[in-house]
């Protein structure tokens, strides 16, 4: 079911969608690439397709693990910063990158599941937010950063 398919009354079960699709959206933009090319730096900042994948695991853990969950990006052996984020290691692999995606989406889905929208949480650093706020910078992130993928693969894929 798509982000247009769920009750409009619903805004969990919408904010949910949505997230979902981007999350698969972000992913899909590897779909059939070779290492090389998921790798391939196109712009004079560290984003490839591959670190942009990176990147929005890193991304997800620090909304739905230190701000949802309570624990300190340090001891979830996080980057502290998104800059870091994109950055890949030697072993860094479509198929190892993509793992950890989804393993963070899946702890992500498990951290809210009992959480209204109005729940305050406290673990990042800038403050309290409430779990709605913590969807939309998540949903606003992954949509920005899927439009970054699309272009970078049109170039990938024209070279």
């Amino acid at each position: 079911m798509g982000a247009f398919d769920v009750p409009l009354d619903d805004e969990r079960t919408q904010l949910d969608a949505f997230v979902e699709e981007y999350r698969a959206a972000v992913e899909a933009t590897l779909d059939s690439l070779t290492e090389e090319q998921a790798r391939r730096a196109l712009v004079p900042s560290a984003t490839t397709l591959l670190g942009l994948l990176k990147h929005v695991t890193w991304m997800q853990r620090v909304w739905f693990e230190e701000c949802v969950g309570g624990t300190p990006r340090r001891e979830l052996g996080l980057v502290g910063n998104p800059d870091e984020s994109f950055r890949l290691a030697d072993g860094d692999t479509v198929a190892s990158v993509t793992a950890a995606h989804r393993e963070a989406c899946a702890t992500a889905r498990t951290a809210v599941a009992d959480l209204p929208l109005d729940t305050v949480v406290t673990g990042h650093r800038t403050g309290p937010r409430t779990l709605r706020w913590v969807y939309l910078q998540v949903l606003r992130e992954l949509a920005h950063h899927c439009g970054h993928a699309d272009i970078l693969r049109e170039q990938v894929l024209a070279d």
